[in-house]
């Protein structure tokens, strides 16, 4: 029961995406020209604003460290600094190093040959390269591999949370947050890149750490939202 006084059901996570869909239109996510620009970002954009990564990104185009065989090349302590904006600079560079080495020894270099494996398979291995955990994984499953496989960030989990749609018995794992995703929805790419994008912008615009209920195109099958004080207006500040 809500403290308005009626009973409230969580929306269905299908009712959710049409609501943001409808509001915001198609995301055209990710930032980025192709599978090598996808993992790269996704690798700088750990504990990092895109803005930063961003400035990542045109260092290393212009220091002509533009492939899995530059970064190999290119001593740590150098790539550091070229990817010193996205923060963490030393942890990614190793990262971006690791990655390269796994592609180039297993694939040789190629990207292809590596995505032509099951999103079960390819999710494990992206899982045993060092730096890799399983937001990055699934950002690259998803945006270079065209892989089914939801991506959880903190924007997700938020939102989420306040609209009541949680994991069963309390669970809160990052396997937990998924598995509502993959249970409830078919396993398909499109839909999957364009829901996480559609969560992280809502994030961005109104489901905020402090909300904006106000105007929010979820408000009315929002827990947290129906919750909220009303707004004042003319009639009622007087």
């Amino acid at each position: 029961m809500s403290d308005k006084g009626f009973p409230f059901s969580p929306p269905t996570l299908t009712e959710v995406y049409r609501r943001l869909l409808e509001a915001y239109g198609p995301r055209g996510w990710w930032p980025g020209d192709g599978p090598f620009d996808v993992i790269i970002g996704a690798i700088l954009t750990q504990a990092a604003s895109w803005k930063n990564v961003e400035l990542a990104l045109a260092n290393l185009k212009q220091a002509n460290c533009w492939s899995f065989e530059a970064i190999d090349a290119c001593r740590q302590e150098q790539l550091a600094e070229i990817v010193r904006p996205s923060g963490y600079f030393n942890a990614k560079a190793a990262k971006l190093k690791a990655f390269a080495a796994h592609v180039l020894e297993m694939y040789g270099g190629d990207l292809n040959r590596m995505f032509d494996q099951d999103t079960g398979a390819l999710r494990g291995e992206l899982l045993s390269i060092h730096g890799i955990g399983p937001e990055t994984a699934d950002d690259i499953l998803v945006y270079a591999a065209a892989k089914p496989s939801f991506v959880i960030d903190t924007y997700t989990t938020r939102i989420l949370e306040r609209l009541g749609i949680v994991p069963e018995d309390g669970r809160r794992k990052y396997a937990d947050w998924q598995a509502l995703f993959h249970d409830s929805l078919p396993a398909d790419v499109a839909l999957f890149n364009e829901f996480h994008a559609l969560l992280d912008h809502h994030a961005g615009r109104a489901c905020r750490k402090t909300p904006a209920c106000e105007g929010c195109c979820l408000l009315e099958v929002c827990a947290t939202g129906q919750q909220s004080p009303v707004p004042p207006t003319d009639a009622n500040t007087q």
